[in-house]
C-alpha cells in the first residue's frame, strides 16, 4: 500500500504540473496572437471546450494532491467525479484526433500546447483512472448526469455565439453551417458524450463482476 501511495502522489504530482503547464502555455499563445480586445480574447478562451476540461482535470489532479480532505478533494476523489472527467477528457482526445487535427498545422509552443491538451494530458488522466480509481460504484444512471456538462457546454457557445460572431469549433458554427447542421452536429457529440460515459460505466463493471469471480474462485 506504501509503494502504491507514493506512485499515486507521484502521478497526481506530474498530471498536475502537465495539466496547469499546458493551460498556462495557451493562454499567454492566445494572448500573444489575438485578433480581439484581451476582455474578449480571455473569454474566448475560456469558450473552448478543451480548456475548460484540462482546467477541471488539472484542478482535480491539484485537489487530490494538496487537499484530499478539503470540500473539493472530497468532490473530486469520487469515483463518478473522476470517471466523469475521464469520459471529458477522452472526447477531448477523440475529437481532435479524428477532426481538428487535420484542420490546422500549429508550430513551435503551440504545437507542444497542443499535443499536451489533446493527448498528453487526457492519455495522463486515463490512465489514472485505470491503475487509481475504485469502478465498483459506477451505475448506468451516471451516463445521464455526466451529459449535463456537455449539454450546458454547447447550449453556453450557441447562446454566445448568437450575439458575438465567435464559435470555438468550426462545427459549431451557426454562421457557416446553419443552426440546422449546427444542432446536428451537437447532437452527435453530445451522442458521443454518452456512448463513451456508457462505455467507462461497462467496464467498471465488466471488471467488478471479473473480481466477484476471482475472489469466489
Amino acid at each position: 500500500m506504501h509503494v502504491h501511495g507514493k506512485g499515486r502522489q507521484f502521478f497526481l504530482a506530474a498530471g498536475s504540473l502537465l495539466g496547469w503547464l499546458a493551460i498556462i502555455l495557451q493562454f499567454y499563445l492566445i494572448l500573444k496572437n489575438r485578433e480581439a480586445s484581451i476582455p474578449e480574447t480571455i473569454i474566448r478562451y475560456f469558450s473552448f471546450f478543451t480548456v475548460l476540461t484540462n482546467l477541471l482535470a488539472a484542478l482535480c489532479f491539484s485537489f487530490l494532491l494538496l487537499g484530499p480532505h478539503s470540500a473539493f478533494g472530497n468532490f473530486f476523489s469520487r469515483t463518478t467525479t473522476l470517471t466523469a472527467i475521464t469520459v471529458y477528457m477522452c472526447i477531448v482526445s477523440i475529437i481532435y484526433n479524428l477532426i481538428l487535427r487535420f484542420l490546422w498545422k500549429p508550430q513551435g509552443l503551440q504545437r507542444i500546447a497542443d499535443e499536451l491538451l489533446h493527448v498528453v494530458n487526457p492519455g495522463c488522466f486515463l490512465l489514472f483512472w485505470i491503475m487509481y480509481v475504485s469502478k465498483s460504484a459506477l451505475q448506468w444512471k451516471h451516463a445521464f448526469s455526466w451529459l449535463i456538462y456537455p449539454v450546458l457546454y454547447v447550449a453556453f457557445i450557441l447562446f454566445r455565439g448568437a450575439f458575438s460572431g465567435f464559435y470555438p469549433y468550426p462545427f459549431s458554427n451557426v454562421r457557416q453551417l446553419g443552426y440546422p447542421h449546427v444542432l446536428l452536429n451537437c447532437t452527435k457529440t453530445i451522442l458521443a458524450f454518452f456512448f463513451v460515459s456508457l462505455l467507462f460505466v461497462g467496464i467498471g463493471k465488466g471488471l467488478r463482476r471479473r473480481g466477484t469471480a476471482i475472489r469466489s474462485g
